[in-house]
């Protein structure tokens, strides 16, 4: 009977300069993992390198404390911040929501069905309303009531949620409340937020009704990482979808639920498969 092959992703990030590839490939090859998928980038503007690699372990005592000791020498020559990541460990993503319930019904309805590769250990809001939709999908529910009085210590709980549970992410999938700076920098690059793409042209309350005063024949939506500058994150993934004159302002909201819904689920697929590499105020995203 043959070994069960282990699947692991090497992520890389460092200066560029010439030899990279080489060099990260002969380790692979001297440790017998065999290359399944590679995707590498140089941005000439940063003059950073990033590289997404697929392997198979064949051999069954792959150690991957023993690839870091090979490893290790040569992230020192190039200064690499790298990880080996394997697929068989599915990420931690803690899912908060408010009222609207678009964004989590199509996230949890992917992760039943296989298709959003992480583990959701809980759904946090500072509403109750979508506590039945967690019932149904049995993940835990954790309601955190929030108001001007309380933020602080509202905050202070989500952060012993967030440590509790481990959360590689946190995914706002509507969740209509704004982080403080502090916690904003302590979730750098491992929290994602979902928002139309009307601002900053219609900000406020109703946005779809704004826009459709203004004939707008454009709908998108943004998922990009939070940071302490509201909604001006580095971006992961933007869609948008052509309307037109007939569109209401309720069609217009229908259609945007639906643009919302298919960009976050993406964004938080791809940070889930490593796939999304910070680089500034921008990201890299190996699709």
């Amino acid at each position: 009977m043959s070994s069960a092959i282990s699947s692991y992703i090497l992520t890389i990030s460092c200066p560029d300069r010439v030899g990279i590839v080489a060099a990260v490939a002969g380790v692979l090859a001297d440790s017998d993992l065999f290359i399944t998928d590679s995707h590498h980038f140089g941005d000439r503007d940063t003059d950073i390198f990033f590289m997404r690699t697929v392997v198979d372990a064949a051999n069954p005592e792959f150690n991957q404390a023993a690839f870091t000791r090979v490893f290790e020498p040569v992230a020192t020559r190039f200064a690499m911040r790298w990880a080996l990541h394997d697929c068989a460990q599915r990420p931690s993503a803690l899912i908060l929501v408010s009222k609207s319930d678009h964004c989590l019904n199509d996230l949890l309805y992917r992760h039943r069905t296989g298709a959003l590769p992480v583990h959701i250990p809980a759904i946090v809001s500072n509403h109750t309303d979508l506590a039945p939709l967690a019932q149904w999908h049995k993940i835990p529910f954790l309601h955190i009531p929030v108001s001007k009085d309380n933020k602080p210590e509202a905050e202070g709980r989500l952060r012993e949620i967030i440590a509790e549970t481990h959360a590689d992410l946190v995914v706002l999938a509507r969740y209509m409340q704004i982080f403080s700076p502090e916690l904003c920098t302590e979730l750098h690059g491992r929290a994602i937020n979902i928002h139309h793409s009307f601002l900053p042209s219609f900000k406020g309350a109703q946005p779809y009704r704004q826009a459709h005063q203004r004939g707008v024949k454009l709908i998108g939506a943004t998922a990009h990482f939070v940071t302490p500058d509201l909604d001006e994150g580095p971006i992961i993934e933007q869609m948008v979808e052509r309307i037109d004159h007939s569109y209401t302002a309720e069609a217009m909201a229908a259609a945007g639920r639906d643009v919302e819904s298919l960009v976050l689920a993406r964004a938080v697929r791809w940070f889930a498969e490593q796939r999304v590499f910070l680089n500034g105020n921008k990201t890299v995203v190996f699709r």
